[in-house]
């Protein structure tokens, strides 16, 4: 067991108390963090104002420096990231390493904005004057998020806060903390500023709490649900803060009569069983044209009792456990419902218990059939490894079913159509597409939700754009 220190304000501190980090394959003690303050938060925010005046004054090639120190670094930690994020989170080994490659392509890209952070120059209505719109740091950044993806995230929120020439004060969940706090070594170890970049350790309520109240930070980042975010924003508005709010999810996966049906069936596995379902853009509600849909079905269950769900740190597993015991008796719930409700289990349906499974959070993958569109399973975030599987007969009835959620994150359409596929993309409903593949969005795209899904983004330019605001400047000279 290792005990940990937060970094707050420049310095690693211990706190007066202390939680524990939990293995959920295991359910055994993997390291102790501190729990932080009021006092730690504010300590950091004053520190993060202190340095950021002095970064946001460097030159972005100065600051793309330190973010490319930071990747090379990342990349050189690789397998020891990888073990960590895979105790604490349960993220089978594999996709692990996978997640630590995302993280580190992120630092790097936003790396390459070091000299593409542009104003403009327009033209005056009166003469001998110009019109100056000047990019500028927000200045200090509360970036908060999720267990699902401890390490990617922390990168995702750092990096464009970094380079814009910001601060930023991470809270990461208090059930994986682990992994924000080796990037903040990191980070510290590649040249990053005492203070401009701190990590506060504990739980969402308190911790969380007092960092979106205070008055400083002018942009609140958050990656997690959607209660959570509606609070958020709520309190951001007190002192007029900047939100940008990634939220659920409930991905309609849709499947057409033309499809390639192998290829439909592999990413529909793919996209709900990866990080044991625990994905905002998780397949989360399949729905099968019904000339195809016992033979989907048939191909589909074949796949899913072929996964391997076991110890994360064998190479060969592809499903670990749920993160925590929270987690795992929600996904319990969902399944009862929906069985008390006329569902059919088809495979799964249960824990898995014994020998292995004997300790942590685990739950048979499952699939369920006979589901309708008014069932709690199809209109609600699962966030596990279930899936409902329901027929249609036409196109429209199929996007009119996949818009009938309160969610609008990722949606998915297997056809060979053309006119499918134009309509698919003029009316679904959703702030990422996916046409004839699996998850998983480009760093140098823009990953947004609609409807409750959240406001604002990450990722690519657009996704930089809140870590920065505009000042017009209007210059006049003589003859």
């Amino acid at each position: 067991m290792t005990e940990y220190q937060m970094l707050v304000g420049g310095e690693w501190v211990s706190g007066s108390e202390t939680m524990p980090v939990l293995n959920p394959a295991t359910e055994e003690v993997v390291a102790t963090v501190p729990v932080a303050s009021e006092m730690d938060t504010v300590r950091a925010l004053d520190g993060a104002v202190q340095a950021q005046r002095g970064w946001a004054r460097l030159t972005g090639l100065e600051r793309g420096n330190i973010l490319r120190r930071w990747a090379v670094l990342i990349d050189s930690s690789k397998e020891r990231l990888a073990r960590i994020l895979s105790q604490e989170e349960g993220k089978p080994l594999t996709e692990a390493k996978a997640e630590i490659d995302f993280g580190r392509s992120w630092v790097s890209y936003y790396a390459e904005f070091d000299r593409r952070i542009e104003g403009d120059i327009i033209p005056s209505d009166k003469p001998n004057e110009q019109i100056w719109i000047v990019p500028q740091p927000v200045g200090v950044v509360v970036g908060i998020i999720p267990w699902n993806y401890p390490s990617a995230l922390t990168a995702r929120k750092v990096a464009p806060a970094l380079i814009a020439g910001n601060a930023i004060v991470l809270k990461p969940h208090e059930d994986t903390p682990l992994s924000a706090l080796e990037l903040a070594k990191l980070a510290e170890e590649a040249g990053v500023p005492a203070g401009l970049f701190s990590v506060l350790t504990g739980p969402g309520e308190t911790v969380g709490e007092a960092l979106v109240r205070n008055p400083i930070p002018r942009l609140i980042s958050f990656t997690g649900s959607v209660e959570t975010g509606k609070h958020i924003m709520r309190t951001a508005a007190d002192t007029v803060k900047v939100v940008s709010l990634e939220m659920g999810g409930k991905a309609p996966f849709i499947v057409m009569d033309d499809a390639d049906l192998d290829s439909a069936v592999k990413a529909a596995v793919s996209s709900r069983f990866v990080n044991c379902g625990q994905v905002c853009t998780c397949n989360e509600r399949t729905y099968v044209h019904k000339r195809i849909a016992d033979r989907f079905l048939s191909r589909f269950v074949e796949e899913v009792q072929q996964l391997k769900v076991g110890d994360p740190l064998e190479p060969s597993v592809q499903v670990g456990p749920k993160v925590n015991q929270q987690e795992l008796e929600k996904v319990e719930r969902y399944v009862e419902d929906a069985r008390s409700h006329g569902a059919r289990i088809i495979v799964g349906g249960q824990r898995l218990t014994g020998g292995a499974f004997s300790r942590g959070y685990w739950y048979q993958p499952t699939v369920i059939a006979d589901v309708r569109q008014d069932m709690r399973i199809m209109q609600e975030e699962v966030f596990g490894p279930v899936i409902p599987v329901m027929e249609f007969g036409t196109f429209d009835e199929g996007l009119k079913l996949a818009n009938d959620s309160r969610y609008g994150l990722a949606a998915y359409l297997f056809t060979n159509d053309m006119n499918r596929i134009m309509r698919a993309v003029r009316d679904m409903e959703c702030g990422e597409l996916y046409i004839n593949r699996g998850p998983g969005e480009s760093i140098h795209g823009y990953h947004t939700g609609w409807k409750q899904s959240g406001v604002g983004g990450d990722d690519g330019k657009y996704g930089l754009e809140h870590y920065l605001q505009r000042k017009t400047v209007y210059i006049s000279y003589q003859n």
